[in-house]
């Protein structure tokens, strides 16, 4: 038996895709975390487009130096404003193969303060 393809991550994403779907009246958040930086989209799976995105750059964080987790704050709160601007107030949270933990936790909080509904 070949052992390629059996990270606990990789069944922990199929699992989490197999029940989370995005519509037009409820679009997915999609959270995406690499080393260094946290990026946040907003797709609506029926028609497969992306209708907001966000990530560090579009936040300009005040520090250089900040925390990650700090960042994962302001991109947050900026994928919540545009999706708000936009007219979507409600999305299917779908965090990928991470755990519901540091940055993807800290990015989850800070957009239901600023008004989306999960």
């Amino acid at each position: 038996m070949s052992h390629i393809n059996r990270s606990p991550t990789r069944g922990r994403k199929k699992r989490i895709r197999a029940k989370v779907f995005g519509t037009k009246v409820r679009p997915r958040l999609s959270v995406f975390r690499s080393n260094k930086h946290t990026y946040a989209q907003i797709i609506d799976d029926e028609q497969g487009i992306t209708l907001v995105s966000a990530n560090e750059t579009d936040v300009k964080p005040t520090d250089s130096k900040q925390q990650k987790t700090a960042k994962a704050d302001l991109i947050g709160q900026a994928v919540a404003k545009k999706a708000i601007k936009k007219g979507i107030k409600a999305v299917v949270f779908d965090r990928g193969p991470y755990r519901y933990h540091g940055r993807i936790k800290r990015l989850a909080e800070s957009a239901r303060k600023e008004g989306l509904k999960f």
